[in-house]
């Protein structure tokens, strides 16, 4: 058990410290603020699971995929990501000036929920933390606990970034917080596609 226990804070506290300033925060806090906060909550964190198992279940062999095809691939889907928030940010604007998108707008729970799932599966996928996640699992042989921990870690500082967006939409416009996000999603992308190219 002292060894599961090692683990279990190993992988979360080296798992919480890479994610804290990384995209996944960025990422979950831009959802956050386009979406309610409780779809986003749930598909982010079923999106880290699946990365957690994943990871946990394969050990370092994550380390073994080409990195230029991962970073190609992420570069890709925030290129997409990026274009559909600017599109949105630019029009959908009334003349009296109020926007017609943002957190309040019937989106289904399911649809704001499976998006999530779909934008941080994307950018979790060969990410630092992934990647942490799979070394400390053949390190420690507790695949179980250290993919907990860095469960728990991904979970945590998603919550944060909810917690956060959730303010941020009560106080700015919708259309601004996607013309922000689409130029962050622009930048993930551009760096991506940089490691893909020069990687």
């Amino acid at each position: 058990m002292g060894t599961a226990l090692i683990a279990f804070a190993a992988a979360f506290g080296l798992v919480f410290v890479v994610e804290l300033p990384d995209k996944t925060l960025v990422a979950t806090l831009i959802l956050t603020t386009r979406y309610r906060a409780w779809p986003v909550f749930l598909g982010v964190s079923a999106a880290f699971a699946v990365q957690v198992v994943i990871a946990a279940a394969f050990g370092g062999v994550l380390t073994l995929l080409p990195d230029r095809v991962v970073a190609a691939v992420v570069a890709a889907l925030f290129g997409i990501g990026a274009a559909l928030l600017l599109r949105e940010g630019f029009s959908n604007q009334d003349d009296d000036g109020l926007d017609e998108t943002g957190p309040n707008v019937p989106v289904s729970f399911w649809r704001a929920a499976l998006t999530s799932f779909g934008v941080l599966f994307a950018a979790e996928w060969g990410d630092a933390s992934q990647i942490a996640t799979a070394a400390l699992s053949a390190r420690y042989a507790e695949p179980v606990w250290v993919g907990l921990g860095a469960w728990v870690a991904l979970v945590s500082v998603a919550g944060i970034a909810v917690l956060v967006g959730s303010k941020i939409a009560e106080r700015i416009k919708p259309h601004l917080i996607q013309r922000v996000a689409g130029l962050v999603f622009a930048g993930f992308a551009l760096v991506a596609a940089y490691q893909a190219i020069f990687g």
